[in-house]
């Protein structure tokens, strides 16, 4: 249950959404006082200004919020954020679309990690829109909370394991199936590259394996890099580039979100999610520069960087997740520097081997004001990855183009004809903005809804 939105209206205060074009015509029903007060106050209902009228006695009697810079979500999570803790409601009709993005935005703002401190001062809250899709809203909003959560969460109480009982929380809530294949047994079961990786850690790496639904109905597949904690192996990364490493886990928890989305609405897909959860530590027996790691389908890996590890672990998950031949493939990684230098730290990169998922996927982003821009899976790029004395190589002589190299590498571990979008992503707010707080960040993943929902015809 999202708190800061409400079912029973009680006395709440109304706010009134203006554009520029549409506040005179407003002023001329209102009463003499409140047109006076908007012209001394110079509130012109631009993008983000607020005015708060108050009544014959001082109270608070209404809200004026000027709306119309077209990201109407996050218009609606910065008024939010700045009104005092009341009740409120939306005192203007609106249809379905926008009663969800007010909601949601509203949702958004409210969110506070407030694991390891006290909780903060009381929040606005608004009476539900009537047009508004209630549950749609609240998916989003916990699934949002959810991947947040996760990723802020210190790799001190985020390792492995923690994530695997996150995973299992999910599929208990859902009536789904979370299994679990920890240290050594990643061997036996052929996950050599997952154990490889993770193998340095006092913590035992592990493949965690989630599925739900009917056992013949459309199939999802969700991988997401569960990297806990990076420290770049041997390849040792400076402090600053270690800080903040624990969000490197953010695209399991982007498959966690999607997932409990996914559940929650009860989608008539056969849903899978494979997430190989590990830590990059140093000891003696971690992976070495130029060692050469065996793959769970047999293709070698010459290790040219320790630091290029979630491709690793991401090509075992990829070969397993091919074996069911799904119709959609997804996975979410924060895998490279070179997708945020190339499109910045706010705006996933899209690698898609198929030209109508990329667009449906774009097109979904724009729709839900979750965005993803398509970069080029360039085959002439390929050479960049062939190993010296392996099949492959982890990490390109060179370091151009590193986002499409790394997407490359994962392409090959994707079965031929299966529709497949790998999500390179930041998974972080670098700074605050209205429903956007710094620290972990949910991208991409009601894009990814979106067009699932659309294709499984629910």
């Amino acid at each position: 249950m999202i708190k800061c939105l409400v079912a029973t209206p009680g006395v709440a205060v109304p706010i009134t959404p203006l554009t520029k074009g549409g506040l005179s015509d407003w002023l001329g029903g209102q009463l003499p006082r409140i047109a006076a007060w908007v012209r001394a106050t110079r509130f012109k209902a631009e993008p983000g200004a607020v005015s708060l009228l108050a009544d014959g006695d001082g109270n608070l009697e209404r809200v004026l919020a000027g709306f119309g810079d077209g990201e109407e979500m996050w218009e609606w999570a910065a008024l939010a954020s700045g009104l005092p803790g009341r009740r409120y409601r939306i005192d203007a009709p609106l249809d379905a679309t926008r009663a969800e993005r007010a909601a949601l935005g509203w949702a958004l703002a409210a969110y506070r990690f407030d694991r390891y401190r006290k909780a903060g001062k009381a929040q606005a809250t608004l009476v539900w829109p009537k047009e508004c899709d209630r549950a749609a809203v609240e998916r989003a909003a916990e699934a949002t909370f959810l991947v947040r959560d996760l990723i802020n969460t210190p790799a001190s109480d985020m390792g492995p394991r923690h994530l695997a009982a996150a995973a299992q929380r999910v599929a208990r809530r859902h009536g789904a199936r979370a299994t679990v294949i920890v240290g050594e047994r990643l061997l036996s079961h052929n996950f050599p590259a997952i154990h490889a990786v993770g193998r340095a850690s006092t913590e035992a790496p592990r493949l965690i394996d989630l599925r739900w639904g009917k056992k013949n109905a459309y199939r999802v597949t969700l991988c997401g890099k569960g990297v806990c904690f990076d420290t770049g192996g041997l390849d040792l990364k400076s402090a600053a580039g270690m800080k903040l490493m624990k969000k490197d886990m953010g695209g399991a928890a982007h498959a966690l979100g999607l997932a409990d989305m996914i559940m929650g609405a009860g989608l008539p897909v056969r849903l899978r999610v494979l997430i190989p959860a590990v830590e990059n530590s140093v000891a003696g027996n971690a992976m070495r520069p130029l060692d050469v790691v065996a793959t769970r389908q047999g293709t070698s890996v010459e290790i040219g960087n320790t630091d290029a590890e979630g491709r690793v672990v991401l090509a075992d998950a990829l070969t397993e997740a091919s074996t069911e031949r799904p119709d959609l493939l997804f996975d979410f990684a924060t895998l490279t520097g070179a997708a945020r230098v190339a499109l910045g730290t706010g705006l996933p990169a899209l690698f898609c081997n198929d030209d109508a998922l990329a667009g449906d996927l774009q097109r979904m982003g724009e729709a839900e004001a979750d965005p993803v821009w398509r970069m080029p899976l360039w085959k002439p790029y390929r050479a960049q990855i062939r190993g010296k004395v392996a099949d492959l190589t982890n990490a390109p002589e060179g370091g151009h183009g590193g986002a499409i190299t790394a997407a490359l590498f994962l392409e090959a571990f994707v079965g031929a004809g299966i529709p497949w979008a790998h999500l390179d992503l930041m998974a972080w707010n670098l700074q605050s903005r209205p429903g956007r707080p710094e620290g972990g960040e949910a991208m991409a993943i009601r894009a990814a809804y979106a067009l699932i929902a659309e294709r499984c015809g629910k």
